[in-house]
């Protein structure tokens, strides 16, 4: 194994010690791991600069204080967690004893409160300004969203990660209710030709103005 490598692996039993016997000191860690209280002192160290882990004193009865060390909240997401599985499991019991508009009625619900959230943001602003601010609300939400200008004049936004991919895989309707939510929040015509919950390496939405579109329809 590379240094490289053997640190990452030593930092991550560390964490997985913290996690399911701690507090502990570095003495405790040290024993548990069979290395050095220098080496397990080193990466605490980082793992407290990183904001992963805390250390708080223990004072006892005889003797000098303890140091012992646990996880902060922002370890937790490096952990696994399966919060896609609890939300397909409650879903799919909406679906069994309510039926398919139930599930439906709750995406739609979902699609309202995030227009009545952002929508305010989204005043007052050119289009070019709208998609910026809406791929930034994206990214906020995990995303990975970026967003250009073609030569025509079109907007182009792919988003390379879905945070609810498992969900949508199954229940579209959380597709047709975000494309729903753009075209409002962005007062534009969304198109979407390429998804990740179909099989895509994005999800790729056009945007042009409604008034273009309108054009081109009497053109027609």
């Amino acid at each position: 194994m590379k240094k490289g490598q053997e640190s990452g692996s030593t930092r991550r039993m560390i964490m997985t010690l913290l996690k399911m016997k701690g507090p502990l000191t570095i003495g405790a860690l040290a024993e548990e791991l069979g290395i050095t209280e220098m080496g397990v002192r080193r990466h605490v160290l980082q793992l407290e600069q990183e904001s992963l882990a805390k250390t708080k004193i223990v004072r006892q009865a005889m003797g000098r204080p303890l140091h012992v060390y646990s996880l902060t909240e922002r370890a937790e997401d490096h952990f696994p967690k399966s919060y896609h599985n609890l939300a397909l499991e409650l879903l799919r019991e909406l679906d069994l004893g309510s039926g398919a508009e139930a599930v439906n009625v709750l995406f739609e619900g979902r699609r309202r409160r995030m227009l009545a959230q952002y929508a305010p943001m989204m005043e007052n602003r050119s289009l070019e300004e709208r998609v910026a601010e809406l791929s930034a609300i994206q990214n906020s939400g995990g995303y990975m969203a970026e967003w250009n200008k073609e030569e025509d004049g079109t907007y182009v936004m792919r988003e390379f990660n879905c945070p609810i991919r498992q969900v949508a895989a199954q229940y579209r309707k959380a597709c047709h209710c975000e494309q729903s939510l753009f075209e409002e929040l962005l007062d534009a015509k969304v198109i979407r030709s390429e998804c990740m919950a179909e099989g895509g390496q994005c999800c790729r939405y056009a945007i042009s103005p409604r008034k273009a579109v309108k054009a081109a329809t009497k053109s027609s």
